[in-house]
């Protein structure tokens, strides 16, 4: 029985990526707030008159209308909503690093309406200006949170007591911070409690807490995404080692 052509109008969107389709034509993954992630094709889009060519960008607000029966559908109208900062400087690699958290984790049409919220408001924080670590973690927990892998961070797996700042704990993926590796074979990541607080306050000011933070939800991430790399992940490392090898250069002239 053939299934019923679907038609969804004006609803809010964002580019997370494009390829190109056939000549002419590409295919867009799109996150919609009363959708999820969507895969449509923008028929012409690459043609150079193209009215879409220059509204199907990454991190800019879209009303996007589209129709179809299968799990690809038909871009029919896009337009640029506005009243959202451009991405820009490091910003927009941390944008591209969401978007690709998303492609990679989000199962195609699951709406999540609060992470289309989330995600909205994280690329405004970041086109603020505003410290990055914070940002990307707390997007980071709500994106897990959201698809139920919540971090359990301020109480023990096994006793229920509340984390201690002093103490090191192992993670344990999908359990939480447990003060043994009970379990043989499996490889935990070693963390401090007064890191594990941090994380769960987003206050990333005392110690090393930025990086081991950073390193536990990377390790996390890595568990759930099955091995598939974060290409970005790559790019940030590679610019961040250009960067430095300039200022040695300069310092050095």
């Amino acid at each position: 029985m053939k299934q019923p052509r679907e038609r969804r109008h004006e609803q809010p969107a964002y580019v997370l990526h494009t390829y190109p389709y056939r000549e002419t034509s590409l295919i867009i993954e799109v996150l919609a707030a009363n959708h999820g992630r969507v895969a449509m094709v923008a028929r012409g889009a690459r043609r150079p008159r193209s009215e879409l060519r220059g509204v199907l960008q990454a991190f800019q607000p879209l009303t996007l209308s589209w129709a179809g029966s299968g799990e690809l559908k038909t871009l029919m109208r896009a337009e640029w909503r506005g009243g959202l900062p451009l991405v820009g400087g490091s910003a927009l690699m941390c944008g591209f690093y969401l978007n690709e958290l998303l492609l990679k984790l989000l199962p195609r049409e699951d709406p999540h309406p609060r992470l289309f919220g989330d995600y909205e408001e994280t690329l405004a924080r970041l086109a603020a200006g505003a410290d990055q670590a914070p940002v990307l973690r707390g997007f980071e927990l709500k994106l897990l949170a959201e698809l139920g892998y919540a971090l359990p961070l301020t109480h023990e797996a096994d006793t229920g007591a509340p984390i201690d700042p002093s103490t090191r704990y192992y993670y344990a993926f999908e359990r939480g911070p447990r003060l043994t590796a009970a379990e043989p074979g499996k490889r935990y990541p070693r963390i401090r409690g007064a890191t594990l607080l941090a994380l769960a306050d987003l206050d990333f000011s005392a110690g090393d807490a930025v990086t081991e933070a950073k390193q536990l939800m990377r390790e996390v991430l890595d568990h759930y995404l099955e091995q598939r790399a974060i290409v970005s992940r790559r790019v940030v490392r590679d610019l961040q080692t250009l960067v430095d090898e300039v200022d040695e250069n300069d310092q050095r002239s």
